[in-house]
């Protein structure tokens, strides 16, 4: 008689990571009976209830559920481990990998990186998630993704982090703001100027930094955690902003034209870079993606960007 296989596990950890049968159906393509009925085989064999079942509402782990779903994720990680250590006894770098991409770096770094790493590794199985730096700590810290690309943010002692390109801040306007004729500008030249502020966790700690050492503080006019609707509100006339992606397009979504202009100063630069979990052997995947990061994230390019504003 069966008892647990790598497939109860996976129905079991989609539909906990989903908190729907319905949806977790929907994305590895197998029936909802099926799910529904390893989950069950699952609570038999361990004896617990891994699910508040939820009428018409889906389902909530309950807290032995949470518990066992991180045990299977270790699981499922360490069996696609044994096919990456397969490919690596035949001399071939091939496999799943999982990697994840702060949410403002992803639009611009990932489509190439992926593309070229793709093409020069066709046996790789190459997964991008996007999140922001609190949500690729606790993925890589839950073995769901091999790799971040991320900033030189707050890390547990646990996640080791490789710096590649450093990013110093720059000021964006929209073209007909009264500065945008300018090269460049001081921050007291912004001082109490409206501010569109992105307001994700530890950005906006970084944004206030940059005022706070010179004794300044920001006037937010606006914010919002979504780079694009930054950027739109900038080019709208809102006010400025203060970036460090540069994208080599500088139009906003709604077409309408920005302008970067240099920060002088002295300012605290974002620095790219790759983390990983703290391990003693890395996959042969992981660590070509690695020297691919190096190869192509550096001070002299990063893969969509512009060149700093000089």
């Amino acid at each position: 008689m069966t008892r647990v296989t790598l497939k109860h596990l996976e129905y079991f950890v989609t539909a906990g990571d989903l908190g729907s049968v319905k949806l977790a159906s929907d994305r590895i393509n197998i029936s909802q009976p099926s799910i529904s009925s390893a989950i069950a085989h699952l609570e038999r064999e361990f004896g617990l209830q891994l699910f508040v079942r939820h009428h018409a509402q889906g389902l909530s782990l309950t807290a032995s559920g949470l518990r066992m779903m991180r045990e299977a994720k270790v699981v499922l990680k360490q069996a696609e481990e044994l096919y990456v250590a397969a490919g690596e006894l035949k001399g071939e770098t091939s496999g799943p990998l999982s990697v994840g991409c702060l949410v403002t770096l992803a639009p611009m770094i990932v489509p190439e990186l992926g593309h070229e790493f793709m093409k020069a590794h066709a046996g790789v199985q190459l997964r991008i998630t996007e999140g922001n730096h609190e949500k690729l700590l606790d993925q890589l810290r839950q073995v769901e993704i091999d790799a971040a690309i991320t900033y030189n943010l707050q890390a547990p002692d646990d996640v080791v982090f490789e710096p590649l390109a450093s990013l110093p801040p720059q000021i964006l306007v929209s073209k007909d703001h009264p500065l945008a004729k300018k090269k460049s500008v001081r921050l007291r030249d912004i001082d109490g100027l409206p501010m569109v502020l992105l307001d994700l966790p530890y950005s906006r700690q970084y944004f206030f930094s940059i005022f706070q050492n010179e004794g300044l503080t920001a006037n937010v006019a606006a914010q919002s955690a979504n780079q694009e609707v930054v950027r739109t509100m900038v080019a709208n006339g809102y006010g400025f902003t203060i970036a460090n992606v540069r994208p080599k397009n500088l139009a906003a979504l709604d077409g309408r034209k920005l302008v970067a202009l240099k920060l002088e100063g002295r300012h605290a630069s974002m620095t790219i870079g790759i983390a990983t979990l703290q391990q003693e052997h890395k996959t042969r995947v992981l660590e070509a993606f690695e020297q691919h990061c190096r190869e192509l994230i550096n001070d002299d390019q990063i893969p969509g960007m512009a060149p700093v504003c000089s």
